[in-house]
Parts: C-alpha cells; sequence; structure tokens
C-alpha cells in the first residue's frame, strides 16, 4: 500500500518498528474510512504483531493477582476465609506455603471475579 507519505512495510528491526510508531502518530486522527485510515489500521496489526514477538507480557503472578483484587475491594484476609478453607490456608496461601487448589481457584473466580487464567499462572 503506497501513498505519497504513507509507506507500509514488514517491520523487522526496531528501527522500522520506530519509523511504523511515526506513521501511526501522524496518521492518528485520519478520517473514517480514509486511505489514510486504512493504512492506520495495517500499521497498527504490524505493531501489535511485533510487539507481541518481541515484547510479550507474562501472566501475572497469581498470589500477585489476588492481594491486588483484595486491594481494589478494599478485602482483609479473614474476608478471603470463606472462599479459601478458613483464615489459615489464606494465610497459607498468600504466604506461597500452600498452592491453590482447583476449588479455591474456581470460588476466587465465582466470588471474586479474578480471571482463571491470572489464578492458574
Amino acid at each position: 500500500m503506497k501513498k505519497p507519505g504513507i509507506e507500509i512495510r514488514p517491520i523487522r528491526s526496531k528501527k522500522d518498528y520506530n519509523a511504523a510508531l511515526r506513521q501511526i502518530e501522524a496518521l492518528w486522527d485520519s478520517p473514517p474510512k480514509s486511505v489514510e485510515a486504512e493504512a492506520l489500521e495495517v500499521l497498527s496489526i504490524l505493531v501489535d504483531e511485533y510487539e507481541n514477538k518481541h515484547f510479550p507480557i507474562e501472566a501475572p503472578d497469581p498470589i500477585e493477582a489476588i492481594k491486588y483484587r483484595m486491594e481494589q475491594l478494599s478485602l482483609t484476609q479473614q474476608d478471603l476465609a470463606k472462599y479459601l478453607g478458613g483464615k489459615s490456608r489464606v494465610s497459607e496461601v498468600l504466604n506461597r506455603k500452600r498452592p491453590l487448589t482447583l476449588k479455591m481457584i474456581k470460588a476466587l473466580y465465582q466470588h471474586l471475579h479474578i480471571p482463571a487464567e491470572a489464578l492458574i499462572a
């Protein structure tokens, strides 16, 4: 796809990546359905693929996910006892002395809406 000022090429290096980001910035306010908007869409896909390959985001740590959700909801360890099977079990899990069981993961997912993928990691 080529139009004066728009060049779409595969992103194979950091230099290509930075050039694509500059082009995206220049095309950001393009009118919908214009050639520029289509170029923006294609460049965004190419950048996304490059980022996924070169800058992967690792899954969160399950215990950190639980602690984060506790903070969001202002929960205490005692509040988790009903989901994990008692206060001592909560302490063991949060201190990494006991692994999460499938039953615990299911309860945390259903009641606190913590994504199962975050808890299984």
